[in-house]
């Protein structure tokens, strides 16, 4: 199995900085006691003296070179990783962007004053390299076998999986009114044909499966399925997204079979407009299913929220009002569109929207640094103990950073959450396919990813299933 991966280690870039510094300045560098010099080496050894002076001297020029080209790649390869999350607002340096500019700031050729001062130039130079030395390591891409990456360059190291089709609510934006037909239970993956496709995808380099529905603590051997799950080599994130109906009292045990990370939907914090948008009573309880997740120890526990104009858009500050104290992190969803739930421009409201609503409030949000693949753009009010986020699919989406896949209660698998395109392995599995054959199929599909989804207008033309079928 080949896995993909690049070398963008701390100590490959520290080393090719070094190498294009003058050799001049390297005592100056190295003669202090601040620990500028604990560096690591190109092959990940500490950097001493001797070998940062021999590095230098050695094929100077042609380093230098070097150096300059790994910037400008990094630069291209920046702008496309993160084009998809360009927003109106004053932008955070990414990761690349950080280093790529503090490269050129060390390669690029020394002035005049500067060569005939280079203790001038030591003395920046020694303040950057130590910067550097201490610099958090960027977030590495993930490791995945070429069956995870698509032919747009992005590895999918996550896997939703939609555990069943049964909900005990009925909110509007996942179903309609009339409700939808539930597949056949003998239609649906079994325990061991879910295990043996989760299986499967962490050999090949997914480290994070999230349990979805419908609703998933509705199925009676959920517990089971995590404590298998949990046990997977590799895998390090284990998620469920609920409603919260029943957390509560299921929390302990999920907790104790491996869930680490939770998502409670709750739309609204006024009880009668939750009847209304659920067709079922429970708003207690899914506020007490965020009460028990706190005190277990969650942090954070992420809270989604449908946003809908019209109908909760007056509640924004009253949300964010909840990450004051507490390590909350609610998450405004921009209202999407799915077979049945009735979208229409006019009730959404657009992150923009959003974001102007709550900075009249609170002037301090700023802009967190996110992580390459976040599907949120995360913000925190200075004080606050926790954070908000926005889900912008219609009006910015994160295509360009998508790591994740799908696999629905039938066994169908989806690698866009927008598109039709959709492949049973349910079908593959019991017509006798083998794990080399499924992994075919995967990477089939996989390869037909496409850039990006539609435009918001043509989504909602667009023939999809309800929510509801294909997994929160």
């Amino acid at each position: 199995m080949s896995f993909v991966r690049h070398p963008r280690g701390l100590g490959r870039r520290v080393s090719l900085l070094l190498s294009a510094l003058p050799s001049s300045v390297l005592p100056a560098l190295c003669s202090s006691a601040s620990g500028a010099c604990t560096l690591l080496n190109e092959r990940g050894g500490p950097v001493t003296e001797r070998n940062l002076s021999t590095s230098v001297e050695v094929d100077h020029i042609s380093k230098l070179q070097t150096a300059r080209s790994c910037s400008s790649q990094r630069a291209i390869r920046g702008e496309r990783e993160f084009s998809a999350l360009v927003v109106e607002e004053p932008a955070v340096q990414t990761h690349e962007e950080s280093w790529a500019s503090t490269e050129a700031a060390v390669v690029a050729s020394p002035t005049t004053e500067d060569r005939n001062s280079s203790h001038s130039f030591a003395t920046t130079s020694k303040t950057l390299i130590s910067q550097l030395a201490t610099r958090q390591h960027l977030p590495e891409e993930p490791m995945v076998s070429d069956m995870l990456v698509d032919t747009h360059g992005r590895r999918h190291n996550y896997l939703r999986i939609s555990l069943t089709e049964r909900c005990n609510l009925r909110c509007k934006y996942c179903m309609p009114a009339e409700g939808v037909e539930l597949t056949a239970a003998p239609k649906l993956l079994a325990e061991n044909e879910i295990m043996r496709i989760a299986r499967l995808f962490v050999a090949e380099g997914v480290n994070k499966i999230r349990l979805t529905g419908g609703e998933p603590t509705v199925r009676s051997n959920i517990e089971d399925i995590c404590a298998q799950l949990s046990c997977l080599p590799g895998l390090k994130h284990l998620a469920i997204t609920t409603n919260g109906l029943v957390l509560a009292r299921k929390l302990p045990r999920l907790q104790a079979a491996g869930v680490n990370q939770l998502n409670i939907s709750l739309d609204t914090l006024v009880p009668a407009k939750f009847e209304l948008l659920t067709r079922r009573k429970g708003h207690g309880k899914v506020l007490q299913a965020i009460e028990t997740a706190l005190e277990l120890g969650y942090n954070p526990v992420k809270v989604n929220v449908v946003v809908m104009r019209n109908f909760n858009d007056d509640e924004l500050i009253d949300f964010v009002e909840m990450t004051r104290f507490k390590p909350i992190n609610v998450r405004f969803i921009e209202f999407m569109p799915f077979d049945g739930n009735v979208w229409s421009s006019k009730k959404l409201v657009s992150y923009i929207e959003m974001l102007s609503t709550l900075r009249e409030k609170y002037p301090s949000l700023s802009r967190l640094r996110d992580h390459p693949s976040d599907t949120a753009k995360n913000f925190r009010v200075d004080g606050f103990e926790g954070t908000v986020s926005f889900i912008t699919s219609m009006t910015n989406s994160f295509c360009g950073g998508c790591n994740r896949l799908r696999l629905m209660a039938d066994g169908n698998f989806k690698v866009c959450l927008f598109g039709p395109a959709e492949v049973s392995l349910r079908d593959a599995i019991r017509s006798g396919v083998d794990d080399e054959g499924l992994k075919e199929i995967i990477g089939d599909a996989v390869k037909r990813k496409k850039a990006a989804h539609a435009g918001m207008f043509d989504l909602a033309k667009t023939q999809n299933r309800p929510m509801i079928h294909i997994g929160g």
